[in-house]
């Protein structure tokens, strides 16, 4: 895939992610949206709320899914050349092994001048880790590469009964 056509905006995972938020669906395509060049400025890691707030940790597998805490990385496309799919890896670690998290690809928009929007939502994480992520995208001639530099989701609270700031 030619990555000279594709502008790329990785908003990272979003702290703001919370348990009240409803799950968004596997993979969103949204209508295009302003152009991307600003916004290769964004950092590469989440921003910390100041404080986390405190709760349980652990596998979520047992609390319905409009309840989970999750990291939801989004990214954009300027432009596409034979764009067929992309795939979510995650780490627990930065320099870790990373495993692709997505059961289903997201679908690429093929070959476009158009702005395209692509999430997905992780709602398997332990709220109280970080983990690190990148997107890997497969043109329609079947090669993979990496789209996305690594990009860091820091844990969304600490467990119970720790000292702010552990």
């Amino acid at each position: 895939m030619r990555q000279s056509a594709l502008a790329l905006l990785i908003a990272t995972m979003l702290a703001a992610c919370s348990e009240s938020q409803p799950p968004a669906p596997a993979a969103q395509k949204t209508p295009p949206a302003a152009p991307a060049a600003d916004a290769a400025k964004a950092p590469a890691t989440a921003q910390a709320p100041k404080e986390l707030p405190e709760g349980d940790c652990g596998d979520q597998s047992k609390v319905p899914e409009d309840q989970r805490v999750a990291n939801t990385a989004r990214w954009s496309t300027a432009s596409e050349q034979n764009s067929f799919s992309f795939d979510v890896y995650r780490s627990d670690t930065e320099k870790g092994e990373f495993t692709k998290i997505t059961k289903m690809p997201l679908m690429g928009a093929g070959t476009t001048d158009e702005t395209h929007k692509y999430e997905y939502r992780d709602d398997t994480i332990d709220p109280c880790k970080d983990y690190w992520y990148y997107v890997e995208s497969t043109s329609t001639k079947g090669e993979r590469e990496k789209f996305t530099p690594v990009f860091h989701a820091l844990a969304k609270r600490r467990p119970r009964g720790s000292a702010p700031g552990q």
